[in-house]
């Protein structure tokens, strides 16, 4: 993937990134609200998934882009705070972890020792991992990887977990399930809320330079 060099280019992609996605929700939630009482409940089925799909690919994506901005940076692994240097090598602390033999164990030890002086390379591809089922532990999981605080996001927890991620795998699994429209248009507010937040928690972090070790 390629580097974000500055934030205006990543203030810019995150901006397009929530703009369409804006649009398509509040088309949902149209087709919600003018659909007759016999239409409404298949039309809520329909649109949860839908917003589903807006909540995780909406992390995942501008995450990503955050990692692709500090890639861009040319910086140290030295020079970033700790959970980003795992992004770069994970791998080398996997073989230590899944390795008997010390001639391995020594290498990559030896590697991180000597890797923390190089430019970071971030593996950016497979960093974000939403499970297909982004629950609020895989959301707090993401929160921390990246070094933001969970704290605001917590009261919505359980609107996560129940309220979109439990309907959206009852949906698609066939189960019948019946949900009133002004409860979605609620919950697609909340999610549209949190999206928000996190875009902006991105913004905060890569123009504070949050990402970088405290000297």
């Amino acid at each position: 993937m390629s580097k974000i060099r500055t934030i205006e280019r990543l203030q810019s992609l995150l901006d397009e990134e929530l703009s369409w996605r804006i649009k398509e929700i509040a088309t949902l939630k149209i087709l919600v609200k003018r659909s007759d009482n016999i239409a409404s409940s298949t039309a809520v089925r329909a649109a949860i998934p839908l917003l589903y799909g807006h909540w995780e690919g909406f992390i995942k994506s501008s995450a990503t882009y955050y990692l692709q901005f500090i890639n861009g940076q040319s910086l140290k692994y030295s020079d970033l705070t700790s959970c980003f240097v795992v992004f770069g090598v994970k791998k080398k602390l996997n073989d230590i972890e899944a390795s008997m033999a010390s001639e391995t164990s020594i290498a990559a030890v030896e590697f991180l020792m000597n890797e923390l002086n190089n430019t970071a390379k971030l593996k950016v591809d497979s960093a974000i991992r939403t499970e297909f089922n982004l629950s609020s532990k895989v959301f707090v999981n993401i929160l921390k990887s990246i070094g933001f605080g969970v704290d605001r996001y917590e009261a919505r927890f359980n609107l996560i977990d129940e309220s979109l991620l439990k309907r959206r795998n009852y949906i698609a699994h066939g189960e019948y399930l019946d949900v009133e429209a002004d409860g979605f248009r609620d919950l697609a507010d909340e999610i549209l809320c949190m999206l928000r937040w996190f875009k902006t928690d991105i913004e905060n972090a890569a123009s504070l330079g949050l990402f970088k070790k405290i000297a």
